[in-house]
């Protein structure tokens, strides 16, 4: 099963993690795990005063303290995980990879917000779960 890990570096990842941990048929040597975290475009202004590479490798450093300890802590439990960086609307960017990437199941953390916070402010769960063609596992 190919198995699309969508992380954050929040509380609510580590969660995710301590859930697959806990659920070995989700947490298997057998499955294929990919691990996508998702920045935010830097503002028009900003980029316009920094060159490509100062942005590439801003980006890739934000990546980097996100999927590290997840690819650590996977290793940790005998799996290995292919780690992706994405830069725009999260939700969008993390329902796309999972179709185009065809994965079996996407899992992720949630923080819970009550059905009037997501009326207000929107959720990355709730915009993977209107985009997502696939089967979601949603750990709060």
């Amino acid at each position: 099963m190919k198995i699309l890990l969508a992380v954050d570096g929040s509380e609510y990842t580590q969660k995710m993690l301590s859930y697959l941990a806990s659920h070995a048929e989700l947490l298997a040597r057998t499955h294929e795990y990919t691990a996508v975290t998702v920045q935010s475009a830097l503002p028009p202004r900003a980029r316009s005063a920094l060159s490509k590479d100062v942005i590439e490798e801003y980006y890739q450093e934000e990546f980097a303290k996100v999927l590290a300890p997840v690819t650590e802590f996977l290793a940790q439990h005998g799996v290995n995980a292919t780690g992706v960086g994405k830069v725009g609307p999260a939700g969008e960017c993390i329902a796309k990879l999972a179709e185009e990437g065809q994965f079996d199941l996407l899992v992720m953390g949630t923080h819970g917000h009550g059905a009037l916070g997501k009326l207000v402010m929107g959720s990355v769960s709730t915009q993977v779960l209107a985009h997502s063609s696939i089967p979601v596992l949603l750990v709060r």
